[in-house]
C-alpha cells in the first residue's frame, strides 16, 4: 500500500471516529436538555408532550391542596393570563407558598395536568427567574391590552 493511501485511510478512520463521538455527545445533550415554558405557552400547546420541561410563574392564591398522605400536593401555576394545574409528590421547599414565584419540572399529562418531579421556589423576596419575570410581565401587558380593547 502506498504511503498516500495509508494517510487517506488513517484520515478517514479518524474522521469517522470524530463523527461518532460528536453524535454520541449530541444525543446525550438532547436527552438532558430541559426547556422553560410559561403557562400561556403550555395552554397554547407550544410545550412538548411526553418530554420533561419546566413551567414557571406564580403559585395561585388558594390553590394549594394537600392530600391526606402528607406528600401529595396539588396547586396551580399562573402567569396572570393562563393557569396550569400541577400535582407533585414529595417534600416542598420551605419557601414554597401561595402568591410566590415557583418553577416546576416534569411532564404534561394528556389531561392537561402537569406532573412535577421537582419544585423550585424563589430564594429571597427579590429573586425570580428571568424567564418567569418576563412571562409575567408579558402576560400582564397582554391582559391590559385586551381589557382596553373591550
Amino acid at each position: 500500500m502506498k504511503p498516500r493511501s495509508k494517510r487517506l485511510l488513517l484520515l478517514a478512520g479518524a474522521a469517522s471516529l470524530l463523527v461518532g463521538a460528536v453524535a454520541l455527545v449530541l444525543t446525550a445533550f438532547q436527552e438532558n436538555l430541559v426547556f422553560f415554558h410559561t403557562p400561556s405557552e403550555v395552554v397554547a400547546g407550544k410545550a412538548p408532550t411526553g418530554r420533561t420541561f419546566r413551567v414557571g410563574g406564580m403559585v395561585e392564591e388558594g390553590s394549594i391542596q394537600r392530600q391526606p398522605d402528607g406528600l401529595t400536593v396539588s396547586f396551580v401555576i399562573t402567569d396572570m393570563a393562563q393557569t396550569v394545574p400541577v400535582s407533585y409528590r414529595g417534600t416542598l421547599p420551605d419557601l414554597f407558598q401561595e402568591g410566590k414565584g415557583a418553577v416546576v419540572q416534569g411532564q404534561l399529562g394528556p389531561d392537561g395536568r402537569f406532573t412535577a418531579t421537582e419544585v423550585l421556589a424563589k430564594h429571597d423576596e427579590n429573586y425570580m427567574p428571568v424567564e418567569a419575570q418576563y412571562a409575567l410581565d408579558s402576560a400582564q401587558m397582554q391582559k391590559a391590552a385586551e381589557s382596553m380593547q373591550q
